[in-house]
């Protein structure tokens, strides 16, 4: 019998959610996607010493050590790593417009713009590339402009049913629902421990795949953060998974039948959600679990984004010297 990673690529789209480009040439996933804490680790490895070099060299030419240029430097390296992930993938690659914009739609707009250019200008089209967006209501209005200017999105930090309807409205491309992050807290907060039919954030990927397949909703669903491969194997069968490297071995260690749990022909009626603004944010509001990782996710993404700014701009005085 083949491993539970061929199985589950059978029925789901497999994207490893790393930046080692190593881990990703073995792997062979169809997607990647990166964040700021990805990008982060990535540039501290051997496989981007050039690159960072290069781009320390382009930031010294621009004549500054300004919060614009160390700015502009952190962004190009962000685009090396993606743009080297793109390379080993048939798929897309997932870039994130900077977390401190999260609450900002028309900076978060432009943004999105900029990373599409700087990956056209490394002869990378718009085709590979989905722009990744926190899932406030400033991020899910950017992705609905972003949207129908043909730019798709990945609405990421996605705890709560209302991101999800909201996304949906906005036509996003894709949404990225956090499963472990969503059973870390409840874990925390009630003290329980949780089975793979019990996990919290397995629940509420399974009732936003089922949202979307009775409303003939064509956003992708792509389950993301796992913490162990009992939730990977509890959304089988869902559009999308994003695997960490560590994962994915393990499921492609694994023998045995890999059952399928969720499909586009198999759903329970769900009548839609009016959603505006004002519902949006009363219902995430009501969702304490869902408030509370938005606002964690976009910190640690902010601290991560702002190291790595910091690195540069150390980098550039270094080299200055």
């Amino acid at each position: 019998m083949t491993s539970k990673l061929e199985q589950l690529r059978s029925m789901t789209t497999v994207v490893a959610d790393t930046g080692d480009i190593e881990a990703v040439a073995r792997l062979k996933p169809v997607d990647c996607t990166t964040n700021p804490s990805i990008v982060l680790k990535a540039l501290g490895t051997d496989a981007f010493a050039d690159k960072v070099k290069e781009a320390i060299a382009w930031g010294r030419k621009q004549g500054g050590q300004d919060d614009a240029v160390v700015a502009a430097v952190a962004d190009r390296m962000a685009i090396d790593v993606g743009a080297a992930l793109s390379a080993l993938v048939p798929g897309r690659v997932s870039t994130e417009v900077d977390a401190d914009l999260s609450f900002d739609t028309e900076a978060s707009i432009a943004k999105a713009r900029q990373i599409i250019a700087a990956y056209k200008e490394r002869g990378i089209e718009r085709d590979r590339i989905l722009i990744k967006l926190a899932s406030t209501w400033e991020g899910i209005k950017a992705a609905e402009v972003l949207q129908a200017e043909g730019v798709d999105c990945n609405l990421t930090l996605l705890f709560s049913h209302a991101q999800a309807v909201a996304c949906a409205d906005a036509k996003a491309f894709l949404i990225s629902p956090f499963v472990g992050r969503i059973l870390d807290w409840y874990k925390k907060s009630t003290g329980q421990d949780y089975t793979a039919e019990t996990d919290p954030g397995v629940v509420s990927v399974r009732a936003i795949y089922n949202y979307y397949k009775a409303n003939g909703i064509n956003t992708i669903v792509m389950g993301a953060s796992f913490r162990n491969i009992g939730e990977i194997e509890a959304l089988a069968g869902c559009d999308r998974l994003t695997i960490a490297p560590n994962l994915l071995d393990e499921l492609d260690k694994a023998d045995g039948k890999l059952e399928r749990k969720l499909s586009p022909e198999k759903f329970e009626a769900a009548a839609p959600i009016k959603m505006d603004e004002k519902t949006f944010r009363w219902m995430l509001n009501e969702d304490q679990m869902a408030t509370e990782k938005l606002s964690d996710g976009i910190r640690a993404f902010a601290k991560d984004l702002a190291t790595l700014r910091a690195n540069v701009k150390k980098e550039l005085q270094l080299a200055a010297a």
